[in-house]
């Protein structure tokens, strides 16, 4: 079946039908008023700083408490902590209208209702990108994510314009009015959505161990680290265009709010034939050269704007911006989904957020401190060579192809039947097991255990090192330690079906009559004279 048709499938899916056109009128909101608080800016300060800074109000939020909100996602029903964000968003989008129709706005107070709008934003993000993987299936998720990204950036060709017209005739209020307005499609959507929520085995992890959990994840999956990463380059420089284009218009092409609008237009209309062409690009070249391609596109367009004093040849490279900006951004997003299992994915978008809006948020500080002093042109040709080394950064950080990897659970692990009365918070608990390796397999069972050292330390373990006896020297133990019983059962629960291979590896390098043997045991703190933990009446095992 054809990528596009595939693509358009989708809406035969009544629940993603359904969010998609609620999401279209909250995007549609959002970009009015994001047009009505920079314009709005440009009339209450004449620092140019001050008017990037809507930007970064924006942006900040989303670095700070993006992991936070991916921890809500992964750990609490998504639709829920959406419907949260999205009415916190409502209230004080309708306190920023009331604001603004009274006059009682200043530059600081502006930025304070973005931030919290921004905020808002920050907790709903990581759950409806991760919502797209409990709507639709794994091969329909990259059809998805381009769905998404054609329709926020049909808004963005659209809700500029009209964001500026807007202004233009009835005020920044009237702007900020229509995003109160825009909020109210989404929570409905939301409320009537009832998916399903699978039964939880386990209980809900703690806060602090969530936390961790997510970033040890990512930080032992390399290829998650090259996507943040080249995320992060990229939002550092390429938001110069984005923080600096209300400045460009009113110094450079001598525009109003509603040039402002549609050059913001233009950039939209790209990013949705960027958004068409994705699917085309993915399977005729490879991520890194896409990115590449992004990068370069984009720091034409910087190039082109930055010398540009008419407005329709900056349309033209505003379009190039917008294909190269939403050719990357999903290229990127669909790269960490297809890469993380369904336990942590909430948290890694989180963090790959956090990468991406960590640069734009100090990219538009830094590229509005440059056009302070030395011009908007100025900043934006800076821009452009940032955005050539970003480029470059592919020589020594490449972007990973998409993985045919299955991160479904392995779901072979059982409980052992154990003889002590644990409770689930008993611990902590340590893990021998035991291998017989002949000499001349040494070498290929220390690369097995290398991969096997990621894969424990990346889904919980602690403290793992690797023994081997001085006096038989084919016997090799691996050993690690857990805080808890229950913490050592999720362990094996977040095994997926792509890291049986490391086992069946090991498994066939193991030389011994039976299975390797595996040792749990409970660390004493104190040694007394008597040993008062209750025994179970169950046989004694230690094996898996």
């Amino acid at each position: 079946m054809p990528q596009s048709t595939s693509t358009l499938f989708l809406f035969r899916n009544q629940t993603f039908r359904m969010l998609w056109i609620a999401a279209l009128a909250s995007n549609f909101g959002g970009l009015v008023q994001l047009v009505g608080a920079a314009w709005m800016m440009t009339s209450l300060s004449e620092s140019q700083s001050m008017v990037a800074l809507v930007q970064s109000s924006v942006t900040l939020p989303i670095v700070i408490f993006s992991l936070l909100a991916g921890v809500f996602a992964d750990n609490f029903d998504r639709r829920k902590v959406m419907l949260i964000a999205q009415s916190f968003m409502l209230v004080v989008s309708i306190l920023l209208a009331f604001m603004a129709y009274e006059g009682w706005l200043t530059p600081w107070l502006l930025l304070a209702f973005t931030f919290m709008i921004g905020c808002g934003t920050a907790l709903n993000n990581p759950s409806w990108q991760a919502s797209m993987g409990d709507i639709v299936s794994r091969d329909e998720l990259s059809s998805a994510v381009s769905l998404n990204s054609i329709g926020f950036n049909l808004m963005r060709s659209i809700g500029p314009a009209a964001g500026g017209a807007i202004v233009a005739i009835a005020g920044a209020a009237a702007a900020f009015t229509v995003n109160a307005l825009s909020y109210v499609g989404i929570i409905t959507a939301l409320w009537h959505w009832k998916p399903a929520t699978p039964q939880r085995r386990l209980p809900r992890e703690r806060m602090g161990s969530a936390f961790s959990a997510g970033l040890r994840y990512v930080a032992m999956s390399p290829n998650l680290m090259k996507v943040i990463f080249r995320g992060f380059l990229f939002g550092l420089s390429a938001v110069a265009m984005l923080a600096l284009l209300p400045l460009i218009v009113r110094d450079l092409l001598q525009g109003d709010a509603f040039v402002y609008g549609v050059l913001l237009g233009s950039f939209g209309a790209g990013a949705v034939g960027g958004a068409i062409l994705n699917a085309r690009l993915r399977a005729r070249f490879q991520n890194e050269s896409i990115t590449r391609a992004a990068f370069v596109a984009f720091a034409s367009s910087s190039l082109t704007l930055a010398l540009s004093h008419h407005v329709v040849l900056s349309g033209v490279a505003l379009l190039l911006a917008g294909a190269g900006w939403v050719i990357a951004l999903s290229l990127f997003n669909v790269t960490i989904q297809l890469s993380t299992p369904r336990w942590v994915v909430g948290r890694a978008l989180a963090l790959y957020q956090t990468g991406v809006f960590s640069g734009m948020a100090g990219g538009s500080w830094v590229w509005g401190t440059i056009a302070q002093s030395s011009g908007a042109d100025r900043a934006m040709l800076v821009a452009s060579v940032f955005l050539i080394f970003g480029a470059l950064a592919g020589l020594s950080v490449p972007l990973p192809d998409s993985t045919e990897l299955d991160l479904n659970p392995l779901n072979t692990f059982k409980e052992p039947p154990l003889r002590l009365d644990l409770r689930h918070r008993s611990g902590p608990i340590m893990i021998m097991v035991d291998y017989e390796i002949a000499q001349a397999d040494v070498q290929e069972f220390l690369a097995a255990m290398n991969a096997r050292r990621r894969i424990r330390i990346r889904d919980g373990a602690q403290q793992w090192a690797l023994l081997r006896d001085l006096e038989n020297p084919d016997v090799w133990t691996e050993t690690y330690h857990v805080p808890t019983w229950i913490e050592y059962v999720r362990h094996h629960e977040r095994r997926t079906q792509a890291d049986a291979e490391s086992t069946q590896r090991l498994v066939k390098l193991h030389r011994g009559k039976e299975p390797p043997k595996v040792h749990r045991m409970i660390e004493r703190q104190t040694v007394s004279l008597e040993d008062d933990t209750p025994l179970k009446d169950l046989p004694d095992t230690a094996a898996e």
